[in-house]
């Protein structure tokens, strides 16, 4: 036998080896990544998000923010916040079944519940959060799930999670959805899941379609709305009012970050039955804090602001690269505000036109 100091030498040898080996792999893989030219750099701002805003000790023109109606740094929302923050605190420093639920958090899962006319809604740290928690909560082996091939990672992380029957189809394809649908009778539960706006292209889901092939086959039918509340449809509904289809979606989750004032903050809204479910298994739900007061009391006076005045809505607008988009199909998104002003827009607009002709991609 090896001498004990030796035999503990040799273990810390090896141990020192495996981490080397561990770093030296992660410093190649940065190093793949940034010689692919899709390493992604934080952009540092200095000043609140909106319209305008300060970088590098620059005032710049802001087109790439979700805070599509504005209201990221609106007054009105600020002033709610910090009401809010006065009122009922900093957080909760709990989980919501423990001691984690105040009565504006009950007050914002009734507003947010009336907005799409459901009957309950839960609340979530993210939308990310929602969509993992969704499905394995309620779907298991004896069930399928249908899911657009371009569905958002979070929807694609949830369904990776829950143990039922996993079926791509084409995007937006509804002849290969139906396939699908037909390929799945054996199912307990089948659940088609679809974003109703994709946010890389700005396409709309063709939902009468999709929920009229739900019906026919007594599917669920599952919307991600997160680029769509509050400003897509007539009154800022979501893709489903705008499609005409209001009603007829199980399930909905969305996001109190984008749109509705951009801060933090997700939720699924549907059926009582779906969402008492949620609160008894939905593990981001179980084993995360509740939502912080003065995000909780800003959410509920956008939805107020909503209910109250259309003047907020009807602004929709669509670069990013792998893995956020598929390789060769990197792109520029484009995302516009209410509080853009059109000259912002043709000042914008311009910009594209120079450069686009200075790189030889406009002639």
């Amino acid at each position: 036998m090896l001498p004990s100091r030796l035999s503990s030498s040799l273990r810390r040898s090896a141990s020192t080896s495996t981490r080397n080996s561990f770093v030296d792999r992660l410093r190649n893989e940065l190093a793949e990544i940034e010689a692919a030219g899709t390493y992604k750099h934080e952009r540092v701002i200095a000043s609140p998000q909106g319209a305008e805003i300060s970088v590098n000790g620059d005032s710049v023109l802001n087109f790439c923010a979700n805070n599509y109606l504005g209201l990221s740094n609106h007054p009105v929302v600020e002033k709610a916040a910090a009401d809010t923050l006065k009122d009922r605190g900093f957080g909760l420093s709990s989980v919501r079944f423990i001691c984690g639920t105040q009565d504006i958090h009950k007050q914002l899962e009734n507003a947010i519940s009336a907005f799409h006319g459901t009957e309950d809604t839960i609340l979530y740290p993210s939308c990310f959060d929602a969509n993992a928690g969704l499905f394995e909560a309620v779907l298991n082996k004896e069930d399928a799930i249908l899911t657009d091939e371009l569905n958002h990672a979070s929807i694609i992380d949830g369904i990776r999670l829950c143990k039922a029957e996993r079926h791509r189809f084409k995007h937006m394809d509804m002849k290969d959805l139906e396939q699908k649908l037909k390929d799945t009778q054996h199912c307990r539960t089948r659940l088609i899941a679809t974003d109703g706006v994709f946010s890389m292209d700005g396409d709309v889901a063709p939902l009468q379609e999709i929920a009229a092939l739900a019906e026919k086959y007594n599917a669920q039918l599952f919307l991600d709305e997160c680029h769509a509340t509050g400003f897509f449809g007539p009154t800022g509904r979501g893709s489903d009012e705008y499609c005409g289809i209001a009603g007829k979606v199980d399930v909905i989750n969305s996001t109190l970050g984008k749109a509705l004032g951009g801060s933090t903050g997700g939720y699924t809204t549907g059926r009582k039955e779906v969402v008492d479910l949620l609160r008894q298994r939905s593990r981001p739900y179980l084993f995360s804090n509740s939502l912080g007061p003065s995000v909780v009391g800003a959410s509920l006076k956008v939805f107020e602001m909503l209910t109250e005045s259309s003047e907020f809505r009807g602004i929709y607008v669509i670069g990013f690269s792998y893995p956020v988009v598929p390789k060769g199909q990197a792109r520029i998104r484009v995302q516009l505000s209410a509080a853009h002003s059109i000259e912002d827009v043709d000042k914008a607009v311009d910009a594209f036109i120079e450069c686009g002709k200075a790189r030889g991609v406009i002639n």
